[in-house]
């Protein structure tokens, strides 16, 4: 006989079996996990902030027209792509790639103005010669030639006078052999960071004809490099202050090897 209840003729409730939700505890609730942190993304954000408050400065000491600049970020990109596997400058100066060594390169156009043929010898990274080439690109009759020993950077070199656009040819060769690669005449012969001055002197002596014009960035010790390259050459240098830094950049228009 069944049992009458408030509620009819319900059968009498009962105890939920193990699993259908009585007395069942609550799981817990699963902690969200952390999103991964690419610390080398993050570093590289870091990095391109600094490199852009760095181009501003550099831009202001050494102004160029848009279409140059636009070929100077195309070569900053590139030499940051290939700087991870090719050391093209010394890691410490990627936060000041624009103040250490475009504006650095920059500085020379004003000291010889209405040259349109360089050689850079030991282009390296390419300053300044892939610089002056982007400087240069557009101007009648311009061309740089790069001279350089090291094969993985003249690949660079000639991947970055390509991607610019700009007048540069470059030589895979030992420096002291650039008289035999450069054909023609030259207006101005430079090199940086690349040899004490009385052996870039050596290097340019052969292109150095009546007329051309050497200019070479030097560091604080300029005056004992001067002194020392007097003991192998008559020169008559003349110095500038560098815009971006403690250096000089030593001037020559004529060089005689000491007898």
């Amino acid at each position: 006989m069944k049992q009458r209840g408030s509620g009819g003729d319900r059968p009498l409730s009962r105890r939920p079996g193990a699993g259908e939700g009585g007395d069942r505890r609550s799981e817990p609730t699963p902690t969200p996990a952390r999103p991964k942190i690419d610390k080398a993304s993050a570093n590289d954000q870091a990095l391109d902030s600094v490199i852009a408050a760095d181009k501003r400065e550099a831009l202001k000491l050494a102004p160029v027209s848009h279409e140059t600049e636009v070929r100077l970020d195309r070569y900053i990109a590139l030499l940051r792509e290939w700087q991870a596997k090719t050391n093209l400058v010394a890691p410490s100066t990627l936060p000041q790639l624009w103040t250490r060594h475009i504006a650095d390169s920059l500085q020379l156009v004003d000291l010889a103005p209405t040259a349109k043929r360089w050689a850079d010898l030991g282009s390296g990274g390419g300053f300044p010669g892939v610089v002056l080439a982007c400087v240069l690109a557009g101007s009648p009759d311009a061309s740089v030639h790069l001279v350089e020993r090291i094969a993985k950077k003249a690949a660079f070199l000639r991947e970055a006078i390509r991607i610019t656009t700009s007048p540069g040819v470059v030589h895979l060769a030992e420096i002291g052999d650039n008289v035999d690669r450069i054909t023609g005449p030259v207006d101005c012969v430079t090199a940086r960071a690349l040899a004490p001055l009385h052996q870039l002197i050596g290097f340019a002596e052969p292109l150095m004809r009546p007329g051309v014009k050497a200019l070479f960035p030097k560091g604080q010790d300029v005056e004992a490099e001067l002194t020392e390259a007097a003991k192998y050459w008559n020169i008559q240098p003349q110095l500038h202050r560098s815009r971006t830094g403690d250096g000089w950049i030593v001037e020559l228009t004529s060089v005689e090897r000491r007898r």
